[in-house]
């Protein structure tokens, strides 16, 4: 991710369907390509508005970060202003979507540079999204953590 500031994007950017008074994402994939989209130009607020309230987001152990998160807070403050803190540049590249279900899978690529070390790194990822509605109710990232870990030093 990028920290570098630009023009936020609405997460309901993309194509919309109107259902009452309220915009939403014909697919829950779309939702979630705004929501990458967001994260890649550091639109935070975007993204958490896309986590339910009780979110339960996972992140492997090895990763400097490791554990879980409940609520879009901890969320922020666990992962997202760790990762703004310790690194550089930071980015989350999603390739494909995979909608089934409630479940929509991601596959994709971290790159990074981390600040302290100077050190790079490149690793595929596999995100698993869960919904209820029109919100994560829960989120995994599956990675080789060992490639961040080698750049953490």
């Amino acid at each position: 991710m990028m920290w570098e500031r630009r023009k936020p994007r609405s997460l309901y950017a993309k194509s919309t369907a109107r259902i009452g008074t309220h915009a939403m994402p014909h697919t829950r994939t779309e939702l979630l390509r705004n929501v990458y989209a967001a994260f890649a130009v550091g639109d935070v607020p975007t993204v958490l508005g896309a986590l339910a309230p009780s979110v339960r987001w996972v992140e492997p152990e090895g990763f400097p970060y490791a554990g879980t998160y409940t609520g879009p807070q901890a969320v922020l403050e666990g992962v997202f202003m760790r990762i703004g803190a310790d690194w550089s540049t930071y980015a989350c590249q999603p390739h494909e979507y995979h909608e089934c279900a409630d479940t929509v899978f991601v596959l994709g690529d971290y790159d990074g540079t981390h600040r302290a070390t100077g050190r790079s790194f490149h690793a595929p990822f596999v995100h698993v999204w869960r919904f209820d509605g029109e919100h994560a109710v829960a989120f995994a990232t599956h990675t080789d953590t060992a490639m961040v870990q080698r750049a953490v030093g």
